[in-house]
């Protein structure tokens, strides 16, 4: 084993696009499950990356961790091309590959394991958290690492923390390998005093939205606010009974009732995806914690009204424009109302990989009601929508960009969306832009 670095619209809102410069008001919602909408669903042949590629995000927030695939060489390559690194680089995350001896059973996977993790901790100092990340190939022999980390944390005990999940194919699509990531550290996460409150924000935010949220919440006379992850994962935030979850990506759902059973208690809100949507979640954080509406009002005018002018300039050109949302990243029904409520988006379809009315209720009761939704995949059956639809925009995977596009259909790759800062007022204008660029390339270019 050698080892390479490497439910549903409550009071739904009236058909039709809302105008970019002004949406109409949000829908109305208590905290709770909304009620039913005819929601297509499908299971057949699906196109997702693998839960390995929210390494590349997770580690350049965790910057004391190190995050060690145990897989097989496809997964190094997978690694290495979507971090955009090669090895010499030092980046921290690698594969332990496993063999055809260890795959035919006519090796010891624990002791190959154990010695290159020892490897590994002498070459690296500077670790002070080792993910231990399972794939395919380690699933399906079997190999079981949460006692490898039990194991290896007792090895080297003062000297790292061990922690494994699950990054594999196996999920249903690539954003949950973060949610298993942070559930997997929920664990050991202090218990908050009791008597005292705090805010988690969970889900991993770029180092700027994260500073910019954290003054935000400053202004607003709310804290301690803490981000799950921070930016080292020796830094743990405490959660208890008196812990605020505020989720900030809509894919962290089992982290979030993990949580919960720690005593936390969620907050739901839209995501803070455009000027609307961070308005929403802010509003909704500061109500939880009893701040009065009117000083939310004034903390956030101005950045709200900078975000509103940059977005009148910013999605003009999307103003009309039909899209559709294929099922890939868990961002999908969020990024919907955004596009559909703040720049005047003709929303065709929005799938999601499956559907967590716990985490995406309240963004579900502001989507238009004759909005085809879906859950799931069935690729074929999906890709004859799309081509009979032909909408302006195909929101999707890597894998089907290419041959859309090679039958003229303009495409957005979704995973985009995960390496970009799109989080709060200052990014509303950079998220809508992402939307632009194809169009914009079509246009200059003629096609």
């Amino acid at each position: 084993m050698p080892w390479e670095r490497s439910n549903d619209a409550r009071h739904p809102l009236p058909r039709g696009a809302a105008s970019m410069n002004a949406p109409e008001p949000l829908v109305p919602q208590a905290c709770s499950a909304p009620p039913a909408r005819v929601i297509l669903r499908e299971r057949g042949q699906r196109e997702v990356f693998c839960g390995l590629t929210a390494i590349v995000w997770l580690h350049r927030k965790m910057q004391d961790a190190f995050f060690l695939v145990v897989g097989s060489r496809t997964c190094a390559h997978l690694m290495q091309s979507a971090a955009g690194v090669m090895i010499f680089a030092e980046p921290r995350f690698a594969t332990a590959i496993l063999e055809d001896r260890d795959l035919a059973g006519m090796a010891d996977c624990n002791s190959e394991l154990d010695r290159i993790a020892g490897q590994l901790l002498a070459r690296r100092p500077d670790i002070s958290t080792l993910f231990l990340v399972g794939s395919c190939p380690s699933e399906v022999i079997k190999l079981d690492l949460s006692r490898a980390a039990e194991r290896l944390s007792a090895a080297h005990r003062g000297r790292v923390r061990v922690l494994s999940y699950s990054g594999s194919g196996i999920e249903t699509t690539f954003t949950q390998g973060e949610d298993n990531g942070l559930k997997a550290m929920v664990r050991d996460l202090p218990e908050l005093p009791e008597g005292q409150r705090s805010v988690l924000v969970v889900g991993t935010l770029a180092d700027v939205v994260e500073d910019q949220f954290a003054r935000l919440f400053a202004a607003l006379g709310i804290g301690p606010v803490h981000f799950l992850p921070s930016r080292r994962a020796t830094d743990l935030p405490p959660v208890g009974r008196g812990t605020l979850i505020l989720p900030a990506q809509p894919f962290v759902g089992d982290t979030v009732r993990a949580l919960v059973a720690r005593g936390g208690k969620l907050v739901e809100a839209l995501y803070p995806f455009g000027a609307e949507g961070t308005t929403d979640w802010l509003t909704c954080a500061a109500r939880a914690w009893g701040v009065p509406d009117a000083h939310v009002a004034s903390v956030v005018a101005a950045p709200e009204a900078r975000a509103r002018l940059a977005l009148a300039r910013a999605a003009a050109p999307l103003g009309g424009k039909r899209m559709s949302l294929m099922p890939d990243s868990q961002l999908e029904i969020p990024l919907a109302r955004f596009l559909q409520r703040e720049c005047g988006v003709q929303l065709v379809e929005v799938g999601v990989p499956y559907l967590d009315r716990q985490m995406v209720g309240r963004e579900m009761g502001q989507l238009p009601d004759d909005v085809r939704l879906s859950e799931g995949q069935h690729l074929d059956r999906q890709l004859d929508r799309v081509r009979a639809d032909r909408p302006d925009l195909t929101v999707c995977g890597l894998g089907l960009a290419n041959p859309l596009e090679a039958e003229r259909l303009r495409t957005k790759w979704s995973i985009e969306l995960l390496f970009t800062p799109i989080h709060g007022y200052e990014q509303a204008a950079d998220l809508a832009e992402l939307f632009v660029r194809p169009l914009e390339r079509e246009r200059r270019l003629g096609v």
